[in-house]
């Protein structure tokens, strides 16, 4: 279907629907050539596009059959690389004349064109890849979820981590109850993709090498001013990014979020400065209220923490002064064993200090700390860090896990071959738009509740609006045509 479509709702109607009247694809496997192999589109290949175009084509079953970005200097890079490929500034150009050539699709642009182009994508029934956060709106991703559901094809959300050691034992060891029923999370980043100043007037020279139009895709027209969307600073940006929230939050979001096997929260509320209707607040303090689930009390507390000074100061994020202080009662071959586990090929959290980026759960038999990232879990009782290295082992064994490996250029690309091989029909994947599709919807509640500054926003997931109808507004936007 095209993607020239006024309307969002419209877009988001016509792309669930227009399924109704499409038999499903054949098989996968039976798609691809004789030597079953992947063929590869990338939609966006500049910045993290490139770190996705790398880590994709690393798999040797993968070949990179097209390239796509509305800049031409990163297209000419990533051509490079790949001088086989073909290249195209259009991705709706590239997907209809491509379509019996392209087994799969990555998506690495701004926020804003995750969903045309991915919907778009997998109309044609082909697997997607897409960068976080999965849509820029709640209405986009429902649509997206149902229509990979539909059509049951392979997706993955570009969460790297969530395929990395630490995190994967986190979510199991909250799942055995090492703190009991979790009443509380609190996650913070420091990081500032917000914007407190006003927007630019006037206009620049658009570049020779930018497809300002292409950029700009669904969203409102804008003039081009240099330095201020691209390439770098769009996240910052109503329009086009979901802020540090949307960014870093959906990275910390994610253990606690699949530990605790969460859906939708029934209340958002986000502490911040009065909306602009053009940047994001750069320091946010969202609180959520979940519904309870087998692993946690009968409701959930979630404070979300993000710009310069989080997280403000509480008494659950107190750490011990002593990052080895071990209760009383362990030995000196447990000792040992703790503080072999603490040094694990990689730094530790300073003493008294709280990681820079991170996760606390709070539970009935005290706290789990999750850093971000690559450094592992600790817990905490009575104010002392307590020896886990019998229970971290046993869910190693358990889980053939092995050991952790501290290294991001070999860790990284798991995430990525993890979809390839789902493709290839060998796996599934860990974070499909079934999972990924609710962890943004969850990102974007506490966006939009920024909107709403000390509001208590109540959120119903069965008909996917808000009690408050003003805030329902921002649950999609108008497609531009273009």
């Amino acid at each position: 279907m095209s993607t020239h479509n006024k309307d969002r709702r419209d877009f988001v109607k016509k792309s669930s629907l227009g399924i109704l009247g499409l038999s499903l694809a054949p098989s996968f496997i039976g798609k691809m050539g004789p030597h079953n192999r992947l063929r590869t589109a990338h939609i966006g290949v500049g910045n993290m596009g490139a770190a996705d175009l790398d880590a994709i084509s690393s798999h040797a079953l993968v070949d990179v059959t097209a390239l796509c970005d509305v800049d031409a200097n990163y297209l000419a890079a990533a051509k490079k690389l790949h001088p086989k490929a073909k290249v195209y500034s259009d991705y709706r150009v590239m997907l209809k004349e491509l379509k019996n050539e392209i087994d799969a699709v990555i998506v690495s642009t701004p926020d804003h064109t995750h969903a045309p182009a991915s919907m778009m994508a997998m109309n044609m029934n082909m697997p997607v890849y897409c960068q976080k956060p999965l849509t820029h709106h709640v209405s986009e991703a429902r649509a997206m979820k149902k229509l990979a559901a539909d059509k049951n094809l392979v997706t993955q959300m570009g969460i790297q981590v969530h395929s990395f050691y630490d995190y994967k034992l986190a979510t199991l060891l909250i799942q055995s109850g090492i703190i009991g029923k979790v009443h509380t999370v609190h996650a913070w980043s420091p990081k500032n993709w917000g914007y407190d100043g006003v927007a630019p007037k006037g206009s620049d020279p658009i570049p020779d090498t930018l497809d300002w139009n292409l950029w700009l895709g669904t969203s409102a027209e804008r003039s081009y001013k240099k330095g201020v969307y691209h390439p770098g600073n769009w996240r910052k940006l109503m329009d086009y990014g979901c802020g540090t929230l949307g960014d870093m939050g959906v990275h910390i979001f994610d253990t606690p979020y699949n530990a605790l096997e969460l859906d939708v929260p029934r209340t958002i509320k986000n502490e911040c400065r009065k909306p602009t209707g053009f940047g994001f607040p750069e320091n946010n303090v969202v609180t959520y209220e979940f519904p309870g689930t087998k692993h946690t009390a009968d409701s959930l507390k979630w404070v979300w923490y993000d710009g310069p000074g989080a997280p403000k100061d509480h008494k659950d994020l107190v750490l011990p002064k002593n990052k080895n202080k071990i209760s009383k009662t362990e030995t000196k071959d447990e000792k040992k064993a703790m503080k072999d586990k603490l040094s694990l090929e990689t730094k530790t959290t300073s003493e008294g200090v709280l990681p820079e980026q991170g996760a606390m759960f709070v539970g009935e038999k005290g706290r789990l700390l999750l850093p971000h990232f690559m450094e592992l879990p600790k817990k905490i009782v009575d104010g002392a860090f307590v020896d886990i290295s019998s229970e971290i082992t046993e869910i190693e064994k358990v889980n053939n896990m092995g050991k952790p490996i501290r290294n991001y250029a070999s860790e990284g690309p798991k995430h990525y071959h993890q979809f390839v091989e789902a493709c290839l029909g060998r796996g599934e994947c860990s974070a499909p738009f079934s999972y990924a599709s609710r962890l943004t919807e969850t990102i974007l509640l506490g966006v939009i509740a920024g909107r709403f500054p000390n509001k208590t926003l109540h959120w119903d997931n069965t008909t996917a609006k808000f009690a408050e109808e003003e805030a329902n507004q921002y649950l999609e936007s108008p497609y531009r045509e273009f």
